[in-house]
């Protein structure tokens, strides 16, 4: 996923009004991107979570556009705020006074004059951070997943109506939806263009991702946050954490999210944390309509990111092809900047413009999605949306000494364990 990064001191003005011209007419399925928006108004923001996305979403949003800045960062660790203002050094210099350490150092960016707000801590963090951006009157790019369990899912959703009261813009990190080629596609499927889609396969199977060997003087905490992507109760295991982005599509093609689930998946390979190799899943959604659901992190295996729409008619990579029954397939081609640079366009075009977008309720309900893939695979049995949203389910920080033995027999085993 990783793509080029635009050097903002090479965007002049006219090139940013040239840019977005190209991927406003690529993108005219998306109803909430401004065009012609005043692009005057010098942008403050702040980031929360200072280690390699937020760094990453800082050098995406310095890149949308002119005139915007980095001015506050937040986070639990010092060696991190370093990291971010030597890291950062050749686009901003971040004033030292404006870069807080603590679990309520996010309260300080709050505090400050900023036009908007970067959550990029681990998704855990996301249901305390969100609300009290909204409620401190700030607009927000969000990185996806924003919850691991129901109980986080619902704040989310009680903040992301906030947000529409006060009309504060939201963008999540689910990038797909700011991506010329699938706003494309996915507008012509929606008009019918493979006919009435019956079913949709949708996979993210790569080798194992990164992880963080322990080492000498780490306490528990310092350990799993730096190998957060390992610990479910942080990252809320990889099915939520990276697979969103593809049954993030599946909600969008067809519109709806799903209403039950049944999974499996299991352990066999991982190095640290307490997570699961793989998952598979059989998502219904209304009509009965199924998908089709895969992801693993295994080295040596097939790997495959992608996503494929079934219609009645023919199929869709949703991204850029079309194929009708008996035909060639048709490659359909868009021209348009990184979706990582243009999500930030188009939150930054959206404040600058009034206008208003909110896409809070979309992607909490694809980590709703994930997170029931996991809740069936965990526990084996069938889980169903209405029931799961109204449980009392909250992921803790593990409560036990981090050994070998004590994480191996917590690994949730199918059929005996507890819905967590």
């Amino acid at each position: 996923m990783t793509q080029g990064k635009p050097d903002r001191r090479s965007l002049s003005r006219r090139q940013f009004v040239k840019t977005s011209a190209v991927a406003a007419s690529a993108v005219m399925a998306a109803p909430y991107v401004v065009r012609g928006a005043a692009a005057d108004k010098p942008i403050r923001f702040g980031v929360i979570g200072a280690g390699g996305r937020g760094r990453g979403a800082c050098r995406d949003a310095m890149a949308a556009a002119p005139d915007v800045k980095l001015v506050a960062a937040a986070d639990l660790s010092d060696e991190r705020l370093a990291d971010l203002r030597d890291k950062m050094k050749d686009l901003v210099e971040v004033d030292p006074k404006n870069c807080f350490k603590g679990p309520d150092a996010y309260k300080k960016v709050l505090d400050m004059d900023l036009d908007y707000v970067i959550l990029a801590t681990p998704p855990s963090y996301r249901p305390l951070h969100f609300p009290a951006a909204i409620e401190a009157g700030k607009h927000v790019f969000m990185e996806k997943p924003v919850a691991v369990d129901p109980v986080g899912i619902r704040r989310m959703l009680a903040a992301g109506e906030m947000a529409t009261r006060k009309k504060l813009c939201v963008v999540a990190g689910t990038q797909r939806r700011h991506e010329a080629s699938y706003l494309e596609v996915i507008k012509r499927l929606h008009e019918g263009a493979i006919g009435e889609i019956r079913a949709m396969q949708v996979y993210w199977n790569q080798s194992q991702l990164w992880f963080k060997p322990r080492e000498a003087g780490w306490s528990d905490d310092d350990w799993m946050h730096r190998d957060w992507v390992n610990w479910c109760w942080l990252s809320g295991d990889h099915v939520v954490e990276q697979h969103i982005h593809n049954t993030d599509i599946a909600n969008w093609v067809l519109k709806a999210h799903p209403i039950k689930v049944n999974a499996m998946g299991g352990r066999h390979r991982r190095v640290t944390g307490d997570q699961y190799d793989f998952f598979v899943a059989d998502l219904t959604y209304p009509g009965e309509i199924h998908v089709h659901s895969e992801c693993r992190q295994i080295n040596g295996c097939t790997n495959n990111v992608s996503e494929r729409a079934i219609g009645t008619k023919g199929w869709s990579d949703c991204k850029g092809t079309i194929a009708l029954c008996g035909s060639e397939p048709q490659k359909i081609k868009v021209e348009g900047q990184g979706a990582f640079v243009q999500e930030h366009a188009d939150l930054i075009a959206a404040i600058r413009g009034g206008q208003y977008i909110n896409e809070t309720r979309n992607v909490t309900e694809s980590t709703m999605t994930n997170i029931m893939i996991r809740v069936s695979a965990y526990t084996g049995q069938e889980v169903a949306w209405d029931e799961l949203m109204k449980s009392d389910l909250e992921l803790k920080r593990p409560d036990y000494e981090l050994t070998a033995e004590n994480i191996k027999a917590r690994i949730p085993v199918p059929g005996t364990a507890e819905k967590k």
